[in-house]
């Protein structure tokens, strides 16, 4: 039985329905990727299938939503919002976008009501998009780190193995339940090179669609990102240029390229395995601090 929403009075079927894509804004937002995917993704004019309780979930005091004053009074609130919607690809394939900040508090219990949409709407697969700050150059094209509830559901292969600790996530603890519930669930984390995990690099929201697109087949526009790409690379050029960083941006290249020829043990980030990473954040601080400016803006 085709899945549709329409007809839909009880639980479907199980993987009658449309693939969940979850990409939130938060722990796994280095470089805006997740947001810019999840914009990509975004028709407007969805169905909402499922709403949360946000006020619940959310810090405002640490993630303030902006609020517009016009004169003598305010005019307009920017409501956050954490959505399940229905969209389609150019194509008309259906898929669920969950998207919006990632909660703060009550992880369980967001955890438990995507559950329940999971298995309403007969989801067979989830698919979970975010990027983390790595140290890798921009120069290179982005690393894709794939990872599933089942080693069947690794659809390409990682170019790094090691086992670590790393903070959680709502979006890795959503995985992990789901797997431990029995249902299939992987995604892609994108490395976004860290001196620019702080502003929106669009070059790491293409190869997070790119993957997702690769996987699912959907037919997905990303020609707005693609000319962000272009202008963000040539200002980041530009700011090497002018601070002088091409000698440490070769240097984190051939750091990279080892690791590549499997001359390297990691690539994590960190002060005392790559000082090349604060040299690169100091000599690109005015290009940050114009790029936070016009986004402000």
């Amino acid at each position: 039985m085709a899945w549709n929403p329409r007809n839909r009075k009880s639980a479907a079927e199980p993987g009658t329905g449309p693939v969940l894509i979850h990409a939130l804004d938060g722990f796994l937002g280095a470089g805006s990727a997740s947001r810019l995917a999840a914009n990509q993704l975004r028709s407007g004019n969805g169905k909402i299938m499922h709403e949360f309780d946000l006020d619940a979930m959310f810090d405002y005091r640490a993630r303030r939503p902006m609020i517009a004053f016009s004169e003598d009074r305010y005019v307009e609130y920017a409501d956050p919002t954490l959505q399940i919607v229905l969209e389609h690809d150019a194509n008309g394939t259906p898929y669920l976008l969950l998207a919006g900040p990632e909660p703060d508090f009550a992880w369980e219990a967001f955890i438990a009501e995507t559950h329940e949409v999971i298995e309403d709407l007969g989801v067979p697969l989830t698919l979970g998009l975010g990027a983390v700050p790595m140290g890798v150059p921009h120069t290179r094209p982005p690393m894709i780190t794939a990872h599933g509830t089942r080693p069947e559901l690794v659809d390409r292969k990682n170019l790094w193995s090691a086992q670590v600790t790393v903070p959680s996530s709502a979006q890795s603890l959503l995985e992990f339940r789901l797997g431990q519930w029995g249902h299939d669930a992987a995604g892609y984390v994108v490395h976004v090179p860290h001196y620019l995990a702080g502003i929106d690099y669009p070059p790491a929201a293409i190869a997070l669609i790119d993957a997702l697109v690769d996987r699912t087949g959907l037919s997905i526009d990303v020609e707005g990102l693609r000319s962000r790409q272009n202008d963000a690379i040539a200002e980041i050029e530009e700011q090497i240029e002018q601070q002088g960083g091409a000698e440490v941006l070769s240097g984190l290249e051939e750091q990279y390229d080892a690791f590549t020829r499997g001359a390297a043990e990691s690539l994590l980030a960190s002060d005392e395995e790559l000082p090349s990473g604060d040299e690169l954040a100091d000599q690109f601080e005015q290009f940050l601090a114009r790029q936070r400016k016009n986004d402000q803006g």
